[in-house]
């Protein structure tokens, strides 16, 4: 197949993903997705784009797993601290001072990964409600298509790097550090913590919400 026929071919995949899924990549780098897309595509013993666009249209459940391929989750304890810095001397102040003493604060992480952004929610709020408030009161609900990134969400485990960018004083607050110097969210506040699978595309939203975090969702 010339690259002129395999780029068609590409592209031709690329208008199914959109037509059937709403989902636009015109946007992204053609060569990630090509190579994301065609490691997909090794696991299912499919060569060519043509083939692979027939097999998708054969076996629609390929593209719940073709999705998880492609939208690499890419994502920190308080990535962009500025605009953490805003939430949580803006947003969140806001958002309690609107509740009586007792009512509940619901939070949706829509494309959460491995749970570092609901886990970074979780800590600005309990900062802000104090322990037993937001054990009381919070319900953060963590949603992704990736259902390995939501198993290692649900485990709360992370490395001494992937926590580096969490301030001392919070890591030794909120994490317990195990025998293999894993860093371990607090299990205790984890249980207000709960991870599902979600497609912002097929799925309804999750009502009732006082905050929605979407940072690591495509538009």
């Amino acid at each position: 197949m010339c690259s002129a026929d395999k780029n068609d071919d590409f592209e031709a995949l690329l208008q199914y993903l959109k037509s059937s899924r709403r989902f636009d990549f015109t946007g992204y780098k053609r060569p990630s997705l090509m190579r994301l897309m065609k490691k997909r595509m090794q696991r299912v013993e499919i060569n060519y784009f043509s083939d692979y666009l027939d097999y998708l249209q054969v076996y629609p459940s390929e593209l719940n797993y073709l999705f998880d391929a492609l939208l690499i989750n890419v994502t920190s304890f308080f990535r962009d601290r500025p605009a953490w810095q805003v939430v949580a001397d803006e947003i969140i102040p806001c958002i309690i001072a609107s509740k009586g003493e007792n009512d509940p604060i619901r939070v949706w992480s829509a494309g959460c990964a491995t749970g570092e952004e609901a886990y970074t929610i979780a800590i600005v709020l309990a900062e802000a409600l104090g322990m037993e408030a937001f054990r009381t009161r919070v319900k953060i609900y963590a949603t992704d298509l990736d259902e390995e990134a939501l198993a290692q969400g649900r485990q709360a485990t992370y490395s001494a790097k992937a926590v580096r960018d969490v301030p001392e004083e919070l890591r030794l607050k909120y994490f317990d550090v195990s025998a293999r110097d894993e860093y371990i969210f607090s299990k205790d506040l984890r249980r207000c913590v709960i991870f599902g699978r979600h497609d912002l595309v097929q799925h309804p939203p999750i009502p009732r919400l006082d905050l929605l975090i979407s940072r690591n969702t495509a538009t």
